[in-house]
Formats: structure tokens, sequence, C-alpha cells
């Protein structure tokens, strides 16, 4: 379905959107779904799928473990749906999401994309010893004003707006003590609140310019093919149409910002009318509503939601 006044978007979500038991629904009940757990399986060597299904949380929430499950679950979802859906015009997957949305697109293999996921987390994780960095989140502030607490706060150490969220929420990322400056100088200059996140590593800022470029080795060495859908990609919010844009902008998020605002705005003006959320949580139908209450957005990221999300199509 091309038609402009009925283009759907599918998206797909990010680290923070894990928990135990997803997937398993999907998986019991649908083959392709359980086939997809099995590759998975397969390409990493371990049970990914026992640690979506049964956990323990604490494995599933090390970073080079949750990239590769949510992929997963997120590509079990979508092999499901979209045989029973009209096709997608647009793609768009928030930071690690963004893979599932080239696997979506035809981009990357699914094995490959696991694989490289897997490297992603782990070089993330390492690119910075425990406690140097921080992230936090920025809530009822608007960009331009973030971004000079960001600079204020810096004081010659890294201090970046990292995910330009929504009009209510932008997270920051850098070293420790540069961040929580940034909170203290965001609550004062009138921001509805800022607060420390709980994460491991300090994720989209230039502090993970190690974790670049030990991946640049895993992209150019991961056959891609030209994206079937457009991807909109956080780095530029631009679409990405052939496959060396897709290597070059996938290399520069992992230090770039995830510009999801302006995304989803380009896929709006696009025409996009119906969203769907691809994968567990229903993280990013909650920024859809601070970005455009006009838009639905949809989930199928379990059993049941994939139902409801059926019966709206």
């Amino acid at each position: 379905m091309t038609d402009t006044n009925h283009s759907i978007a599918f998206l797909f979500p990010g680290q923070g959107s894990q928990s135990v038991g997803m997937g398993k629904d999907l998986a019991e009940k649908y083959p392709i779904a359980r086939q997809t757990f099995a590759e998975a399986d397969d390409a990493l060597g371990y049970k990914l799928s026992h640690l979506c299904f049964e956990g323990p949380e604490e494995q599933l929430r090390l970073t080079e473990v949750t990239q590769p499950a949510i992929l997963t679950v997120s590509i079990a979802a979508l092999r499901v749906l979209e045989t029973r859906i009209p096709k997608p015009t647009y793609v768009a997957g928030h930071s690690l999401g963004e893979y599932s949305a080239h696997v979506a697109s035809g981009t990357l293999a699914f094995a490959d994309a696991v694989r490289t996921v897997r490297n992603r987390g782990k070089y993330m994780q390492e690119a910075v010893p425990v406690g140097v960095g921080a992230m936090a989140a920025i809530l009822g502030m608007d960009p331009g004003k973030v971004a000079a607490i960001c600079h204020d706060a810096a004081q010659g150490e890294v201090c970046e707006p990292a995910n330009i969220n929504s009009p209510e929420q932008i997270v920051i990322s850098g070293h420790t003590t540069a961040v929580e400056r940034a909170t203290k100088l965001a609550d004062e200059r009138g921001a509805r609140r800022a607060k420390m996140l709980s994460v491991s590593a300090p994720f989209h800022c230039a502090l993970m310019k190690p974790a670049q470029d030990r991946l640049k080795n895993d992209l150019d060495a991961v056959k891609m093919q030209k994206p079937v859908y457009p991807v909109a990609c956080n780095v530029d919010a631009e679409l990405v149409t052939d496959d060396l844009r897709a290597r070059d902008t996938l290399l520069r998020q992992v230090t770039g910002s995830v510009k999801w605002d302006p995304c989803m705005r380009l896929l709006i003006a696009k025409g996009v009318q119906t969203f769907i959320e691809v994968g567990p949580g229903k993280v990013l139908c909650g920024l859809m509503r601070q970005i455009d209450r006009s838009k639905p957005c949809l989930n199928a990221g379990d059993d049941q939601s994939l139902d409801k999300t059926l019966k709206h199509i």
C-alpha cells in the first residue's frame, strides 16, 4: 500500500525495552518466530532464546546480550506481522533499533545483524571504564537550551545531547562529573525535571569513539544490500536508500546523537499516517504521543498486541 494517505512506518525499539519473558508467547504460537530465535541462537553460539524467555534479568541487562535480544524479538514479531498487513513505506529504529530496521528493509541479513550488535554492545560497554561516564534525562526543555547547558557544563570534559527523543525529553551523555553539572544547570534554568539515568555506559557521545573504531571492521566485513524501504537514520534524520550510506550512518551513530524527534517529523512530513512499533515495550509509542498525538502508534511485541494491531489495520 503506497498511497500516501495510508502510508505505514515500522518503528523498532532500542535498549531499555527489554524484559524477561519477551518473545516467549510468539515463539510458542508461531513457527516463524520460533525459527527466528533458533537462527539467533545459532548465530551467537549460545541460547539467547533462553535468556529472553527465562532470564535471569541481570544477564539480559548486559549490553552485549540486550542488543541482540531486542533485535531478535523485534524480527520475530516482524516476521509474524509482515505477512498479514500492508508493506511499510518507511522504517526506522531507535539506536540499536536501526539495525532491526535495516534487517526489515533487507539491507542486512538477520544473522549478520545479530552478531554485529552483539559486538557493538561489547565494544560500547568496554569503551569507557565503569563510573567514568553517565547519562541523564532532561525533561521539559527545548533542544537549544539543552545544548547550551551541555556546553556550559562540559568544562573541558565531554557532555553532549545523546537522544533527542521528543519535545519533552532529551537525554545527555558524557563524563559523569560533567553530566552531573549539567543536571544541576538544567534544574536552575527551568527544566521540568533533570535526572541521572541508571545505564551501564555513556552512549551516543564522543566517549564512544573507541567503540566506533572497533565496530568499523565489523561493518566493513558485513555484506549489505540496497534497502527495500527507505530507512530514516538516527544520526542525520534523513532517509537512507543505499547500502554505502547505510554502513556510514550505522557507524557514525555510535558517537552521534539519536535524532528521534526529527526522524519522526520527517516521516510525518512524508505522509506517514500510521506508526507500528515492532518489538518489545511501548517506548516509541510513548514518544510519538509527545511528538504528534494525532498519529496513531500501534504495538506488535507480543501475541496480544499483535492481534490488536491486526484488527486495527
